[in-house]
């Protein structure tokens, strides 16, 4: 069963005193353990598309199918209890957690909403989330603050992973990070992706990153999905003048294509 299906989703803001389409009549679908790169420049829509679906903005028209529900009709108790199997990864980690938080309740909180384990056995889950993701046990006393920017974002995964979600949206997840840091991120979200068959819809301007980890790409241009298809042929033959542009920018992806993820970025 197909995962994740958006059907002509459209969503309009009022801009100047004229309406502008953040997103316009797109269509997608991801499948499970599927990693789909949405890429897009600035302003063409991407991020905003991520949020519709993450029910952080509402859409104007259009339907998402997650798991075979409407999506965007489930509400409260319902849409609580869904949320735990889609769960997002920012580019803003810090601005995303409380900063006065330490790393074990960041993680506490997924576990004791979501009803995940017992009180009891949550130190327990916490050091394992953080051992998952390359932390030591130690980190759980430490305030948010106290870690680097990789650190968190590693956090954030675990977060992210607290859940046991079948699908994570990672909406510049790494767009921060320097390249050897972002290059382990990566591969990280590789590893959890064979180990726990999760799909990822990830967002990014670079289509490097997306090269790296993605089995499909998709690409937006003002508003409007303008290509999609396997990432290497994307990539080697793009069709879309946004699709063209985005490829030139990074020279050396047409001398050095790999079949599916992980590529060296």
């Amino acid at each position: 069963m197909t995962l994740l299906a958006i059907e002509n989703l459209s969503k309009r803001f009022s801009s100047g005193g004229r309406a502008v389409a953040a997103v316009g009549d797109v269509s997608l679908t991801l499948e499970p353990g599927e990693t789909l790169g949405l890429v897009g420049a600035s302003g063409s829509g991407k991020s905003t598309l991520a949020r519709i679906l993450m029910r952080l903005l509402p859409a104007d028209a259009g339907s998402i199918r997650f798991e075979g529900e409407d999506w965007l009709s489930l509400s409260g108790t319902d849409l609580r209890r869904h949320r735990a199997r889609m769960q997002m990864v920012f580019q803003d980690v810090l601005g995303a957690f409380n900063p006065r938080a330490t790393v074990a309740s960041v993680l506490d909180d997924p576990l004791r909403i979501h009803d995940i384990v017992p009180k009891a056995g949550r130190a327990q889950e916490i050091a394992a989330l953080l051992d998952r993701v390359g932390l030591p046990a130690s980190y759980a006393g430490r305030s948010i603050r106290e870690v680097s920017g990789g650190q968190r974002q590693r956090i954030a995964i675990a977060r992210a992973i607290a859940t046991k979600p079948s699908l994570i949206v990672l909406d510049e997840a790494v767009s921060a990070l320097d390249v050897s840091i972002r290059g382990r991120i990566l591969e990280l979200l590789v590893e959890l992706q064979e180990e726990r068959g999760i799909s990822y819809l990830f967002v990014s301007h670079d289509l490097a990153v997306l090269r790296a980890v993605s089995h499909r790409i998709a690409v937006m241009e003002a508003g409007r999905l303008v290509e999609t298809g396997p990432m290497r042929q994307v990539i080697e033959n793009p069709q879309s003048p946004a699709a063209k542009a985005l490829v030139n920018a990074v020279p050396r992806l047409v001398t050095q294509p790999t079949e599916g993820p992980f590529h060296d970025v």
